[in-house]
């Protein structure tokens, strides 16, 4: 679990608010970015019911994708509760050595997978 939730937090906004027309809203309790109107591409989970993780979680093409991850780096994603079986992938966060580039580009492709036609057609990210 995290010792700096809100270091990490702010982190994820910078990255998730970056994009085309996403905005931030809570969602069952933690903080969750969606595009404006539109479908949700990343949450953020603090200890969510008592797991003792802290972590991103984002969308995957597909279950498929989501066993490649995991299986790569079981140490790094994990399938998350509740998520996990519409195809989401948890990335574990809060270590010193945390990966936020990987978390940027796991980011951006979630929101990619969520984004309407017209914004990706106007370019995406």
């Amino acid at each position: 679990m995290s010792p700096d939730y809100p270091a990490d937090l702010e982190r994820l906004r910078a990255i998730a608010l970056a994009l085309p027309e996403a905005v931030e809203r809570t969602s069952h309790g933690s903080p969750g970015f969606l595009i404006k109107g539109g479908r949700f591409f990343a949450y953020m989970w603090h200890d969510h019911h008592g797991d003792d993780e802290t972590a991103v979680i984002v969308k995957c093409a597909d279950r498929d994708e989501q066993a490649m991850l995991v299986g790569a780096d079981p140490a790094f994603y994990y399938v998350p509760a509740y998520l996990g079986p519409s195809g989401w992938v948890a990335m574990r966060v809060g270590a010193a050595d945390t990966d936020w580039d990987r978390i940027d580009d796991r980011v951006a492709r979630s929101w990619e997978l969520a984004a309407p036609r017209r914004l990706l057609e106007a370019g995406g990210r």
